[in-house]
Formats: C-alpha cells, sequence, structure tokens
C-alpha cells in the first residue's frame, strides 16, 4: 500500500509538473505573438482598489460634490487571466480610418477644427479658401495671406498630421466600443486596466508610488490650447508592464457599469448600470493638477453617452480570441 501511495504521489507531482510546463510554454507563446502595439499583461493576481481615507479633508477644501476614495473600497485581491491591452490610447488617425470604412460619425471637434477636412480636398481647393479655412479652423500662427497655395498646404498638413498623433476624444463609450468591435478587439474590463496600470503589487501611480508632478500629462506643460499630447510621448508615465499613459493624457472609457465593489459598504445612487467607468487622468488640469486625479485606482464614471475633450480610450484583447 506504502509503495501505491508512493506512486500515486509521484505521479501526481509528475502531472503538476507537465501542467505548469505546459502553462509556461502557452505564457511564452502568447508573449511572443503579442499583437503590434499592445502588451501582454501576464495571468495572474493583482491588488485593486484601496483602502485610502479623505485625511486632508480636500473635498471640502477644493469644493467636490462626491467623498474621495470611498468607492475604491475595499483593497482587494483579483485574480485574471492573461490578455492583451494597447500599448498606447487609441489615436485621432486611427480612429479617422475607422470612421472612413465604417460611416460612424466623426467626433463634433473635428468638425469645428477642420480635422475632419481630408488632404484630397485641401489640395483641390482654391488658395482664396484654403486662407479662409487656415484662418477660421486651423488658427495657424502665421497670416494665410502672406502665404502661397504651396506654403498653406505644408502648413495645414503638418497640423493634420500632428493631430493624427494625438488620442482620439469626443467619443462615447458606444463609439469606443465600436471602435473596438471594428478592430477585433474590445473595451478592457475596469480590472484589467487597473492591473495593468499598476501591475501586480498595486502601485499608487503607473510609475510607482510617489508622485511626479511632470511624469503624467496634466496639461500643465502646454503652452497651446489644446493640451493633449501625442500618445506615448510622457515616457515616464509608463505602467509596470510597458503600458503608456495611463496616468494622465485622456481618461478611459473601460467596459464595466460603475458598481460597488464586492465587501463595500460605501453606498452611492449611481451604483448600478447607470454609468459606465472611465480610469486615468486627464490634461485639462493644467497647474491646477492634484495628484489623486491620477492616481491608478481612482474610479470615473459618467453617462455612456456623454462624449468630452477629455475623454478617450484604448483597446483589449483576449489571448487566442480569433480575427
Amino acid at each position: 500500500m506504502k509503495d501505491i501511495i508512493k506512486y500515486a504521489s509521484v505521479g501526481a507531482v509528475a502531472l503538476a509538473s507537465l501542467a505548469a510546463c505546459s502553462h509556461g510554454e502557452d505564457a511564452a507563446e502568447a508573449r511572443a505573438h503579442t499583437p503590434k502595439d499592445m502588451v501582454y499583461i501576464p495571468a495572474g493576481p493583482f491588488i485593486m482598489g484601496s483602502n485610502k481615507v479623505d485625511k486632508d479633508s480636500a473635498q471640502r477644501q477644493y469644493g467636490f460634490v462626491r467623498p474621495l476614495y470611498l468607492d475604491e473600497h475595499p483593497r482587494h485581491r483579483v485574480d485574471l487571466k492573461a490578455f492583451y491591452i494597447d500599448k498606447y490610447e487609441v489615436t485621432n488617425g486611427q480612429y479617422k480610418q475607422f470612421t472612413k470604412e465604417t460611416g460612424r460619425p466623426v467626433p463634433a471637434l473635428w468638425i469645428q477644427n477642420g480635422y475632419n477636412v481630408r488632404d484630397d480636398k485641401l489640395k483641390t481647393a482654391h488658395v482664396s479658401n484654403l486662407r479662409w479655412v487656415a484662418r477660421t479652423y486651423f488658427h495657424i500662427d502665421r497670416d494665410p495671406q502672406t502665404l502661397s497655395k504651396e506654403a498653406l498646404l505644408k502648413t495645414l498638413f503638418k497640423v493634420q498630421h500632428y493631430r493624427d498623433t494625438l488620442p482620439v476624444t469626443g467619443v462615447n463609450w458606444y463609439d469606443a466600443k465600436a471602435y473596438c468591435k471594428w478592430a477585433g478587439k474590445r473595451l478592457p474590463t475596469e480590472a484589467q486596466w487597473e492591473k495593468a496600470a499598476r501591475g501586480p503589487k498595486g502601485q499608487e501611480y503607473p510609475w510607482g508610488d510617489k508622485w511626479h508632478e511632470h511624469y503624467p500629462n496634466t496639461g500643465a506643460d502646454s503652452r497651446t490650447d489644446n493640451p493633449l499630447a501625442p500618445v506615448g510621448s510622457y515616457v515616464h508615465d509608463k505602467s509596470p508592464y510597458g503600458v503608456y499613459d495611463m496616468g494622465g493624457n485622456v481618461t478611459e472609457w473601460v467596459s464595466d457599469w460603475y458598481k460597488p465593489y464586492p465587501g463595500a459598504t460605501y453606498e452611492s445612487d449611481l451604483f448600478g448600470k447607470k454609468q459606465k467607468v472611465a480610469r486615468g487622468g486627464a490634461s485639462s488640469a493644467g497647474h491646477y493638477a492634484l495628484s489623486l486625479f491620477y492616481r491608478t485606482a481612482r474610479r470615473a464614471h459618467a453617462k455612456p453617452s456623454m462624449v468630452s475633450t477629455d475623454v478617450g480610450f484604448r483597446c483589449a484583447e483576449d489571448i487566442g480570441s480569433p480575427k
């Protein structure tokens, strides 16, 4: 009988070892096949939420309507399967391609600033029309009347190509979901977003536990009316997994409804299937930026039909999902 138990134990260990090897090989293969401009987030647990409290009475000091931090309670462990997430926020250029191929309406801001105008339309426009467009919509820093058509086109294309690199904003949750589906992806869950942002140990910010005001794009460095920056240009705003702009630039839609975490005692009239969660800080605060807005555990939320110049998104993808 002892020999039977001995051999059974050895067999169990061998099977466990084989399973571990198989899992390791699967993870290595998934990492090796990470899609372009996405990041592999390994399976395993991470710390989600916080037990932080408003010790400094910041709510009263700054006049916030809702209490701070309480919807992040309690700090808890979440175990996730491996997944991919976009390394960068979805850009205007990527979203423009989506609207061209699907016919989905462009963000209203594009109509207001001329970004919706196609390059071929600019090329064939009369110089007088180009000067009017440059003055009325593009607000270039030179007098359009002094520029030739060639110089005007060069200037306008430079503006348009720069805008291509900025994160798309002015899109609601349904727009974000539709784009991700078109791209063969989906919106990340709230838990996936938070794990990708803070790593397995629950960092306070994507880069660590100490606040650095110039690490994320808060808008404080901007010298223009548009505080957005090209995606990935704030090199210090990078998570432990190498995902960019999860601290600042734009707040990002995720798939979840705004609900309490398991075991929470805080109650809100907004909980339920009323508002969608959005994560990350934005660049609209400028010199008034508060570190609490750029924390990885912070939960923003809004009606899914809401659009804002502060809100964009990125996509996620399941391992092995069909294209």
